[in-house]
């Protein structure tokens, strides 16, 4: 099977040098202790800190693209989503599929009206849910998640897991994803890389 995502030699302040495959469909579970670095290398693969190495989506180079084609591409998704705009709709891509929205919507437990809220009336997983949703409708390759469900009662963290391995399956995109949740990463399973002294590791269990 073909690489869907690579990093070589990826290196931060922090981090690094450090190697990275993910295929197609694949979801890969990141673990590491508080501080060690984990939301740090998601956000160097997002090209959103400074780093250095090689970083390839589908084969082609990361420099070759913008960073806003990138990050379309390979999206970043933090526990606490950033909002600017009063509404939750002026927040999603100007091109966004509806019948793609409702569908996602569906998955989450969201109404179609909550594309319209306003942002101050969001919860906090409703936020979550729905920064999941606007990196979705950008259709992106690779999703990078950082404590997703960190807000969520189990009924919604569960939706969220299976609309994100949906998507996967149906894109063929891949994953890597942060959890500190022992039930949830028994539910995720699949690899599981753990964050050590700057270096990617992978459990002898996993």
């Amino acid at each position: 099977m073909d690489c869907l995502f690579e990093a070589h030699e990826l290196k931060t302040a922090h981090l690094g040098p450090l190697e990275l495959q993910l295929q197609p469909g694949e979801l890969v579970q990141l673990t590491g202790a508080s501080g060690s670095g984990k939301s740090l290398l998601l956000r160097a693969l997002a090209d959103l800190d400074p780093n250095t190495g090689e970083v390839r989506l589908a084969g082609a180079p990361r420099d070759l693209m913008t960073p806003v084609q990138w990050r379309r591409q390979v999206a970043y998704v933090p526990a606490e989503t950033a909002w600017w705009s009063e509404r939750v709709d002026e927040h999603l891509p100007a091109d966004f599929s509806r019948e793609t929205a409702l569908h996602l919507l569906e998955q989450v437990a969201l109404p179609e009206e909550s594309l319209h809220w306003e942002v101050e009336r969001l919860s906090s997983g409703e936020k979550q849910r729905l920064g999941l949703l606007r990196a979705l409708l950008n259709q992106p390759r690779v999703l990078l998640l950082d404590e997703p469900t960190a807000n969520l009662d189990l009924e919604n963290t569960r939706r969220l897991e299976r609309a994100v391995r949906t998507y996967l399956a149906e894109e063929e995109a891949a994953a890597l994803w942060v959890s500190h949740d022992t039930l949830q990463r028994q539910r995720l399973g699949g690899r599981i890389l753990t964050i050590s002294n700057g270096q990617l590791e992978a459990p002898a269990w996993s």
